[in-house]
Formats: structure tokens, sequence, C-alpha cells
């Protein structure tokens, strides 16, 4: 028989090991709280930071592109403007064997001159904000068809309605960056690009008949980071696809009902 100290001995050192054992445990899960803590308020930071620098990014691109903007309007326009009329005064003095090709000069300014104000305001994100996303993507689509670049067409499906002009411009900047590459190197001959309005979203697709690439090289290339990084910024799911030969597409899903 174990006396009574003996007992109690053994029942302190129970309690003291209990003791030391819960103390542990409670110390383990305060530390691995205040580690997950940290580590959350880490990754916040991170992804603040992040969020910042690509907002300023932006902002420093479009108030670049404003500025090539106005440099367009105001001064390669003014130029061109004074060139035609210029060729309006000279147009009484040409001769008849040379009334052809001054004509054909003078459209070709004043064709020049269009093109140069069309340009500017796709630039311009004040133009952006007061015309609409869908209307500046119809100036678009006619301007390419004007310069007979790429056969491209707009569908509408859905009535439309009106969006934070912020989210406007962001998503007309992804398109306007897939239009770009279009032109100078998918060597497509066709364009489509689709508008599609429902309840709570807002769907977009792009697609054009080109020569396509390899996604797996070209998937840390600048354009691309550009548009993913734009879409992420107003929450929309993203998606571009394209392979060797068989053309590029894009995909955009923007959400209305978180705004």
């Amino acid at each position: 028989m174990l006396r009574k100290e003996e007992i109690l001995l053994i029942i302190y050192f129970i309690l003291v090991i209990l003791f030391l054992a819960g103390f542990t445990i409670l110390f383990f899960i305060t530390y691995q709280r205040r580690k997950n803590k940290i580590l959350q308020e880490k990754f916040q930071a991170e992804q603040e930071f992040k969020n910042e620098l690509t907002t300023a990014r932006l902002e420093i691109q479009e108030a670049t592109l404003k500025n090539v903007s106005w440099e367009l309007h105001d001064n390669i326009g003014q130029l061109l403007a004074v060139a035609s009329m210029q060729l309006n005064v000279l147009n009484k003095k040409v001769t008849e064997e040379n009334k052809n090709g001054f004509l054909e000069v003078k459209d070709l300014v004043a064709n020049s001159l269009a093109e140069i104000r069309a340009l500017s305001r796709s630039l311009n994100n004040e133009v952006i904000e007061y015309v609409g996303l869908e209307a500046s993507v119809k100036n678009e689509i006619d301007r390419f068809n004007r310069l007979e670049v790429v056969a491209a067409r707009l569908e509408i499906i859905g009535e439309g309605y009106t969006i934070p002009q912020e989210h406007s411009i962001i998503l007309f900047r992804i398109l306007q960056e897939y239009f770009s590459n279009v032109i100078k190197y998918a060597g497509a001959s066709n364009l489509k690009v689709k508008f599609e309005y429902v309840e709570d979203a807002i769907f977009i697709e792009a697609i054009e008949d080109g020569r396509g690439f390899d996604m797996e090289k070209e998937e840390s290339g600048a354009g691309l980071l550009n548009m993913r990084s734009r879409a992420e910024m107003i929450h929309s799911d993203f998606n571009l696809n394209s392979s060797i030969g068989k053309g590029t597409s894009l995909s955009l899903r923007y959400p209305t009902k978180m705004n």
C-alpha cells in the first residue's frame, strides 16, 4: 500500500505534468494563431502594395496616353488641318494635268486628319468616359474598317446599361491592347467583337482568325500581364486563348452585381 504522502506526491506530479502539457498546448495554439495573423497581415500588405503599384502604373499609363492624345490633336492634327486649308487655297491654281494627283493628296491629308482625330479620341480617357465603353469600341471597329487593316464587326446582345466610368476605361484598355496585337502581329482577315448584357454581368468576347501564337511562350509577355492585371482590378474573369494557325480569342466577364 502506498502511503498518503506518496499518493499526494504522485497526484502533485500528475497535476504538474497536466499543467505543463496544458500550458504547452495553449502556448502552441497562441503561437500558431499569432503566426497565422502575422502571415495574413503580411499577405494583405503585399496584396495592397501590389494593388497600389498596379494602380500607380495604370495611372501613369493613362496620363501618358492622354498626353499623347493631346499631342496628336493639338500638334499633328493642327499641322494636318493647316495643310488641308493650304490645299484648298491651292486648288484653284492646279492645272487640269495635275488635278487627279492633287485630289489624291488632298484626300490623303483629309483622311489622315480624320484618323489622327479618331486615334486621339481612343487614347483620351475623358473621351471614353463621355461616350461610354460600347461607343468607344464601335469607334475602333469603324476605324479598322476605314483603314482596311481587318474586316471588323461588333455584335450587341441584350439591353446595354451604364457601368462605372473608371471600369469602362479599364475594359476598353484591355480590348485596345488586344486590338493592338491583332493589328501588329496577328495577320488576321476578320475580327469579331461581341457584347452580351445579362442581369448580373457583361460578357465580352473578341475573336480573330490570324496566325495565333504559342501561349506557353507568351504567358509572361507585358501585354498579357497588362490585360490580366487590369481585369483583376475590377474583379473580372479574364481568359485569352491562342494556338498557332488558329487565331486568338479573348473573353471577359465583368460582374455588375459587385459594383
